[in-house]
């Protein structure tokens, strides 16, 4: 049965109107983008068949080339139309927390750190610089690393938030396990960068951790 057959309070872009996006299931949402199944199967069933595939939605926006086009229904064309909604995401985000506004909001600057550090195959150290009232001059990666780890040094981290003319930053760096528990080296350098910090002047106001589903800081657990 075609989804136009369907009634209309189940067709996934009837339902969003009615209830809005966050009221529809991982392959609804799919299958809006997708726009159209293939010979036999709707676009709500190829959808639930990908994410089957895939392992979950996740997996899926973070395949390569290869391995998307590799799937029934998926092809090149479907693949930049991905990048390019993945990419609007993140300059949402980034607007949301654009140069020259208060940092106000920790929800928004934990959706913003996921967006850009989650799926990173590599472990990447990370600064928000802010001014004197907590406005946004900078985010910036500062270091890469391995899988296991990223050497971070803290002359360059106070060279960088002296040339910003920063009066505070928050850290992150993301953990390719997938699990946001500070390491006891994670532990250290925040100290270590915190005191450097001090000496001239420069706050640390966090430092957090994206895992695979959450972002842990170090503020909210007492850690800084």
């Amino acid at each position: 049965m075609s989804i136009k057959d369907w009634p209309a309070t189940e067709r996934p872009r009837e339902k969003l109107l009615a209830k809005g996006a966050q009221a529809l299931t991982d392959a609804e949402l799919l299958a809006i983008f997708l726009r159209t199944g293939v010979t036999g199967c709707s676009a709500v069933q190829l959808a639930q068949q990908l994410l089957s595939e895939f392992g979950s939605l996740r997996k899926l926006l973070a395949a390569d080339l290869t391995q998307f086009c590799s799937a029934k229904g998926l092809g090149a064309a479907k693949f930049t139309q991905l990048q390019a909604c993945l990419e609007m995401s993140k300059r949402y985000l980034a607007e949301v927390l654009k140069k020259g506004d208060a940092l106000t909001s920790v929800a928004a600057c934990r959706e913003f750190l996921k967006a850009h550090l989650r799926d990173q195959p590599h472990e990447i150290f990370a600064c928000l610089f802010l001014d004197n009232q907590h406005r946004v001059i900078e985010f910036a990666p500062l270091f890469y690393g391995t899988i296991d780890g990223a050497s971070v040094y803290p002359r360059v981290v106070v060279e960088k938030c002296l040339a910003k003319q920063a009066a505070a930053v928050i850290f992150a760096h993301n953990h390719p396990s997938g699990i946001a528990e500070p390491s006891q080296a994670d532990k250290a350098i925040t100290e270590r960068l915190k005191q450097a910090l001090a000496l001239v002047d420069i706050r640390v106001l966090d430092h957090f951790i994206v895992g695979d589903g959450e972002v842990l800081s170090f503020a909210e657990h007492g850690l800084l």
